[in-house]
């Protein structure tokens, strides 16, 4: 590997430390990540929602929800477009920089947005089918190996089908299984990268167990829903000294970290 990627952010939408922290012998790369780098917990503040849209628009943009005022997929019966979100996200600022970068699956809206890629998600990014799931993630992956072979300055990556499986699977040993996979692709990822973050947008957990419920007992095929978002998302850093207290702050993170690491080049 001649080359790196300056900054990678490697996103897992609704990733817990419910799950990663009791079962770190099954999860050898997230156990080097915690071991190598920082690890804490962010939490999603009282007064915000506890939903994919949002959360993520807030971790790209560093703005509050209430400032970028994206909350939900859909609006009046229409999917929410990137246009029609009046902000920049990190990698409009740091392409009008001149830095290379390469956004790849980002769930702030629906099907996920690119920037400078393309991929076509299985599913509309939005199945909740295991079989189309594990094709969709094996896709991201292969994509993101693809784009990591002549690897911009900065990548960032989301992975989502942690997010589905443990809405209808909470609880199973299916779960663990889900989160095996995900440390595997860590484990190639993250050796693309000179500074490396992974981050979730909420966890996850049982049904009525988090202080707010994003989803009905059953979706409106009658299948029944046995996991919900939780408030305390993941992060796990190597190499960012930027301190990272709140989703927002990941925005300001990137663009500090990418202007060391050429002021150090």
């Amino acid at each position: 590997m001649n080359r790196k990627a300056k900054l990678i952010t490697i996103g897992l939408d609704a990733a817990t430390w419910k799950i990663i922290t009791p079962n770190l012998k099954r999860l050898p790369h997230f156990a080097t990540l915690i071991k190598q780098g920082k690890a804490k917990t962010l939490i999603v503040p009282d007064k915000e929602e506890i939903l994919s849209p949002p959360i993520w628009c807030s971790m790209f943009s560093g703005k509050t929800q209430e400032e970028h005022g994206h909350l939900r997929y859909v609006v009046n019966n229409h999917l929410v477009k990137r246009k029609d979100i009046k902000v920049d996200f990190v990698w409009d600022v740091l392409d009008r920089k001149g830095i290379s970068v390469v956004a790849l699956q980002i769930p702030f809206v629906m099907p996920p947005f690119n920037f400078h890629c393309h991929y076509e998600p299985v599913g509309y990014g939005a199945s909740y089918d295991l079989k189309e799931l594990e094709e969709d993630t094996d896709g991201v992956f292969f994509k993101a190996v693809e784009i990591l072979k002549k690897p911009p300055e900065v990548f960032i990556v989301v992975f989502t089908a942690l997010d589905r499986v443990q809405h209808f699977h909470w609880g199973e040993p299916l779960v663990i299984s889900w989160y095996e996979k995900m440390d595997k692709i860590l484990g190639v990822l993250e050796k693309y990268a000179e500074k490396l973050i992974v981050v979730s947008d909420h966890g996850f957990c049982g049904i009525g167990e988090a202080r707010t419920r994003t989803l009905p007992e059953k979706n409106d095929k009658g299948e029944e829903l046995k996991g919900d978002h939780h408030q305390e998302a993941i992060l796990i850093t190597r190499g960012i000294d930027y301190p990272i207290n709140k989703h927002e702050d990941l925005f300001f993170a990137i663009l500090k970290e990418v202007k060391n690491a050429k002021s150090a080049g």
